[in-house]
């Protein structure tokens, strides 16, 4: 009996930090929240039909570091490029557009997932709490990756609460 009963005790103290869930946000969202929080936004453009976005999605964003990083200093949107919803955004209403009958691609994803002229999924775009663009990579990244990437930004001055506008 006290087996079990130590077995259950475990069992419920492991289960919180095991359930951490990354905080996701729209950018609508953000924009209110950085009025009062201002923090640097991780926005991950993706496809449903990406495979290498849906690991990231079932891998690095599962990270329980990665989760606890960009939960405490990032605010974190998921973008769907192929999305039929109007954004708005930084003072501008952002559209899909129809490259086909049954196909296009998002404004704003072509805008935060355009490197070199071309468009790849998955993107991670890393942006200021000014909505200045300090990152992007067009590729799958394990967390440990992203971690990494994350740290070195926390450490740019403007990402420092204190520092002037």
């Amino acid at each position: 009996m006290k087996n079990k009963i130590f077995l259950l005790l475990i069992f419920l103290w492991a289960i919180p930090s095991s359930f951490a869930q990354l905080k996701t946000y729209s950018f609508e969202e953000v924009e209110q929240l950085s009025v009062q929080n201002p923090k640097s936004i991780v926005v991950f453009v993706h496809t449903s039909w990406c495979k290498y976005c849906k690991m990231m999605e079932n891998t690095t964003f599962k990270n329980p570091d990665l989760i606890s990083i960009m939960n405490e200093h990032f605010y974190f949107i998921l973008l769907d490029a192929e999305s039929k919803n109007d954004i708005t955004f930084n003072n501008h209403t952002f559209k899909f557009k129809p490259t086909g009958p049954n196909t296009g691609i998002h404004e704003l994803a072509i805008i935060l997932s355009t490197v070199e002229d071309q468009v790849t999924y998955p993107t991670i775009t890393i942006m200021d709490r000014n909505y200045s663009l300090l990152f992007q990579k067009q590729s799958y990244l394990k967390a440990k990756d992203l971690i990494s990437i994350l740290e070195k930004i926390k450490e740019f001055p403007i990402f420092e609460k204190n520092s002037s506008n």
